[in-house]
């Protein structure tokens, strides 16, 4: 039997790096590359993505709705890792943990969008919390997110490793309000409005937290934070990669990098019952769950592979 054939273009960067070692050592797929001196060569790249049995798009929006417009055979699956396609409804949302027959929709589709790092966490604290009607659609949502600088790419990196050129250990960004993950935010979880979204950047090269306070007695029916609690640990008691911490888990202090280097994410339920207020807490590695990781899990069901495999690095 042939094994499945593996073309990821764009393997140099920060997520096709990470998605290529994770593939390096594994003996049921061959892994094709394109040879450096013809990485801008549309011809052949046009070649390889149709000869493949899988295309992972590790590139900018643009430059991966070039190469999904170059595939014209329709044996070809293709994995993007872009924001590109992330709300097109042609394309699967490649988050398994979504609802319980996405797992299903990603092993069928001949197109999947890899989830974004920030809407990962974002959409795993909200999504059983709004499909099991204690938040309402309508509900105002505010996130606070740090990220590690690997998430802005090679560039970001090059400047927060070089010492001469960093100036901040800590800063806020997007603060035109219009952060491209909003919309993926809102529509994969449910919402039916835009949440306001404020990202941020620390002096450490990856990991994430994403926040969300909620003002519990400005809701329409009254809950709690267990009953918060009780409706995450429902909805993801069966999964792998996912796991809910203990309700009387209190740390004194989160640190962003514990989860680093596995595909792991943890999700926090933290409370104040006299005051009515809870904060939803997700920690993860921005390029494990939040990127190369998450396309593990989706190479590998469209792959039609157990999801057996050790995604950490």
């Amino acid at each position: 039997m042939n094994k499945p054939r593996i073309f990821i273009d764009g393997e140099a960067g920060t997520t096709g790096m990470q998605i290529r070692t994770r593939l390096a050592n594994r003996v049921d797929v061959k892994l094709i590359s394109i040879d450096l001196s013809k990485r801008k060569n549309d011809i052949e790249r046009r070649r390889l993505l149709n000869t493949v049995d899988l295309a992972v798009l590790c590139l900018p929006d643009d430059a991966a709705r070039v190469d999904v417009s170059m595939i014209d055979n329709p044996a070809v699956r293709v994995l993007d890792a872009s924001t590109a396609f992330r709300t097109d409804l042609d394309w699967v949302y490649g988050m398994p943990e979504l609802t319980y027959d996405q797992p299903d929709k990603i092993r069928k589709a001949k197109r999947v969008s890899n989830p974004g790092c920030y809407p990962t966490g974002a959409i795993a604290l909200l999504r059983p919390l709004i499909d099991d009607g204690i938040l309402p659609i309508m509900t105002p949502i505010s996130i606070h997110a740090i990220s590690g600088y690997s998430g802005g790419g090679h560039q970001l990196i090059e400047k927060f490793e070089n010492e001469k050129y960093v100036t901040d250990n800590y800063f806020l960004y997007a603060l035109e309000l219009e952060h491209k993950h909003r919309n993926e935010i809102r529509v994969h979880s449910g919402l039916n409005h835009t949440p306001l979204f404020i990202p941020s950047v620390g002096k450490f090269r990856q990991g994430t937290i994403v926040q969300i306070p909620l003002h519990l007695w400005s809701l329409p029916k009254t809950t709690s934070g267990r009953v918060l609690h009780e409706s995450l640990s429902d909805r993801y008691i069966n999964q792998r990669f996912i796991q809910v911490m203990p309700y009387d888990y209190r740390p004194k202090t989160l640190s962003p990098e514990t989860l680093n280097g596995t595909n792991s994410l943890e999700l926090f339920v933290f409370n104040n019952d006299a005051e009515q207020t809870v904060l939803l807490v997700a920690r993860f590695d921005n390029l494990g769950k939040g990127a190369s990781g998450a396309a593990m899990q989706n190479i590998d069901l469209m792959l039609d592979f157990t999801c057996d495999h050790d995604y950490s690095l």
